[in-house]
C-alpha cells in the first residue's frame, strides 16, 4: 500500500516539475529568481525521497505452509 502512495507522489511531484519549469523566471533578479531555484530544489528533494523510499523499502516475506504451520504450533504452547 505504502509503495503505491510513493509512487503517486513521485509522478505528481514529476508533473509539477514538468509544468512548473517553464513558467518559473529563473533569469530574473531578486525574490522571483530566488523564489524559483528554492522551489526547483525543493521539487528535487521531494523527488529524490519518493524514490528513494521507493526503491529502498523492505519487501514483505512470503512465508509457504509449512513456516506458517511451524510458527503457529511455536506460539500455541
Amino acid at each position: 500500500m505504502k509503495r503505491n502512495r510513493y509512487l503517486l507522489c513521485f509522478l505528481l511531484a514529476a508533473a509539477l516539475i514538468y509544468y512548473a519549469i517553464p513558467q518559473l523566471p529563473f533569469t530574473a533578479s531578486g525574490s522571483g529568481g530566488l523564489f524559483a531555484s528554492v522551489w526547483l530544489g525543493f521539487a528535487l528533494l521531494v523527488i529524490a525521497g519518493n524514490l528513494s523510499a521507493l526503491l529502498y523499502s523492505p519487501k514483505k516475506k512470503s512465508y509457504n505452509k509449512r513456516e506458517i504451520q511451524a510458527r503457529k504450533r511455536i506460539r500455541s504452547h
